[in-house]
């Protein structure tokens, strides 16, 4: 259990993450008929290019939002940081997706309900659907942007989404999701992402979200070789992950186990290790940590 001055520290840069109001987009496409099939566009709020802003592109950043994949969370909390990424000159694409909004509520320690973590399995349907989409979405609603320069990123259980996004090329023969090349990505920066099952369920990591997400303890084994990220490796793919020391909602370690997951495999991770940062300022733009982010998206991007 962390100790008072660390919870009230989380809970601080929770609030401050969460005080930003929600920022409309410019556009907003659905890739299915399911009301949180839908995609909302940022379009460069800079120009690329000043000699000629009108024919310029700018790099896409295709965003996964956190919420340990549960339905009070949704994209809108994470607008204002595709703000901050389109304010820095990135074209941005922030994908909703089907969270637990379907199923019974569980008991909590305190005997409070707590909302289920995501769907088995739409919730990977819909990030698959989301992203075999895009680039067809993308010329219609935001052709500023370059989705020949497109990095995906997300925070926290969306930083796992986009390691399995990645990664989707390995998985298993017999899934639906599978896709038989990788997909055409400059790389993916996750943001403190649950990104190895084993350790964030030994961690209790979000109250046991990765057994719910997988449809319960009894399924956890079975199905996280369709999952897990530390399990779909290499991917071929560069990437970087971004985790605060102090972070206490998806500790250091389970980072660490993924980047450890990815040496075996014959594959260097970046893991940039940011000193008294916790959880949220990954994502929040009044945070020092929030430009490191935009730092680590860009050297992929451009």
């Amino acid at each position: 259990m962390p100790d008072d001055d660390a919870a009230a520290r989380d809970a601080a840069e929770e609030a401050s993450a969460f005080s930003h109001p929600p920022i409309a987009p410019d556009a907003t496409a659905p890739y299915g008929d399911h009301p949180d099939q839908v995609i909302d566009f940022y379009a460069p709020r800079t120009p690329t290019d000043p000699g000629d802003a009108a024919t310029a592109t700018a790099p896409l950043v295709v965003i996964l939002h956190g919420g340990a994949w549960r339905a009070p969370y949704d994209r809108h909390h994470i607008t204002p940081f595709a703000d901050f990424l389109a304010r820095h000159g990135f074209a941005v694409a922030n994908v909703e997706y089907r969270r637990g909004s379907s199923l019974p509520a569980q008991t909590g320690p305190t005997g409070t309900p707590t909302p289920v973590a995501g769907r088995w399995p739409e919730t990977f349907d819909d990030i698959a659907a989301a992203l075999d989409a895009l680039p067809d979405l993308v010329r219609e609603a935001l052709p500023q942007a370059d989705p020949r320069r497109t990095v995906l990123t997300g925070h926290s259980a969306g930083g796992h989404l986009a390691l399995w996004a990645a990664g989707r090329h390995v998985l298993p023969p017999d899934t639906p999701w599978r896709t038989p090349r990788p997909a055409p990505l400059r790389g993916v920066v996750a943001l403190a992402p649950i990104a190895d099952f084993a350790v964030a369920e030994k961690l209790d990591v979000c109250g046991g979200a990765p057994a719910q997400l997988l449809g319960g303890q009894d399924k956890f084994t079975d199905r996280r070789p369709y999952a897990d990220p530390a399990l779909l490796l290499p991917t071929g793919i560069a990437t970087t992950l971004v985790q605060g020391r102090s972070d206490i909602v998806v500790p250091q370690a389970v980072a660490e186990a993924y980047a450890d997951a990815a040496a075996k495999a014959g594959e260097v991770v970046g893991l940039t290790l940011l000193e008294d940062v916790g959880h949220f300022p990954l994502i929040d733009p009044a945070a020092d940590a929030c430009a490191v982010v935009v730092e680590e998206i860009a050297q992929l991007a451009w």
